[in-house]
């Protein structure tokens, strides 16, 4: 069993956050950034990023994700390469292939594609 005790990403707060997408948002391109980043609304197109990503309760996401970790709570149709983590709970789902040195599917997540765990120098 996964202990999810030493992970603040699992245990984020907004405040954690310097930027938030909210809910009522609908996007649709690239988007890069380099600081922790959380979606709430829907994104279509490619996100990368040097930092944190979270995708909450709600949001869905169609794109290729190239995050430093992801935290999966919505729905994500794309490839996700989290280069320390990929965390998937239990509402959340992913549609495409993972790519992490660390992954975690919580009981009733989804997922559908292939997972590649990968050494600290691959990823």
């Amino acid at each position: 069993m996964y202990d999810n005790k030493g992970c603040d990403l699992i245990d984020y707060e907004d405040s954690d956050f310097n930027t938030i997408m909210a809910s009522d948002i609908s996007f649709t391109g690239k988007i890069h950034f380099t600081k922790p980043f959380m979606i709430r609304g829907k994104v279509n197109g490619s996100i990368s990023a040097e930092s944190d990503l979270v995708v909450d309760e709600g949001a869905v996401v169609n794109a290729n994700i190239s995050a430093e970790r992801v935290l999966v709570k919505g729905t994500v149709k794309g490839n996700v390469n989290g280069r320390d983590l990929v965390f998937v709970t239990s509402s959340g789902s992913i549609t495409g292939d993972i790519s992490s040195r660390q992954v975690v599917l919580e009981p009733g997540s989804l997922f559908s594609g292939r997972c590649a765990m990968v050494k600290e120098n691959e990823a």
